[in-house]
């Protein structure tokens, strides 16, 4: 057995598509606090680079993240476990979506003048191929279902938020 890595470990790791760090997550159920910790930090760096309304700001930022995160979570899990067959449970999605997020702590940069956008276009990238392969891994799945899973789970996160525009 395989030491655990650090949480810096997991996060680059996460980041750079190691397979095997999101495997580990996965299992790893003492890791959600973890994979939140990583949802507050990419929160704290989106307020940031946006220059968003300070503490306050700051504060809606993690709450938001962590409400998105949760929904996105039970989405894929709905989807993903229940429509298109995978077999992962809530927990393992939250852990593997959480570490997803890490590249999202480059949104910090945006706080630099005429890169902002740049940036939050080469984040929103590179987190979107982080979570199918998080998808993927943990719901032992091709990439192509758990590219579906994702596509499936933003629209109907589109279709929510059009309904619920607060959420």
């Amino acid at each position: 057995m395989m030491a655990k890595r650090s949480f810096g470990e997991r996060l680059k790791g996460a980041a750079l598509l190691h397979v095997d760090v999101y495997e580990e997550v996965e299992a790893d159920t003492t890791a959600t606090g973890e994979a939140a910790g990583v949802v507050a930090l990419v929160a704290v760096a989106s307020a940031v680079g946006a220059s968003a309304g300070g503490m306050m700001g700051i504060f809606g930022a993690v709450v938001a993240a962590f409400v998105g995160w949760l929904i996105w979570a039970l989405l894929t899990y709905l989807i993903g476990d229940k429509l298109l067959g995978g077999t992962a449970t809530w927990g393992e999605l939250l852990r593997t979506l959480g570490f997803a997020q890490g590249p999202g702590l480059l949104l910090a940069l945006g706080i630099v003048p005429g890169v902002g956008l740049l940036v939050a276009l080469v984040v929103a990238v590179w987190v979107l191929v982080t979570g199918v392969v998080a998808l993927r891994q943990a719901l032992d799945f091709s990439t192509g279902r758990a590219l579906a899973t994702a596509l499936i789970g933003w629209l109907v996160l589109a279709g929510l938020r059009f309904l619920l525009p607060g959420l």
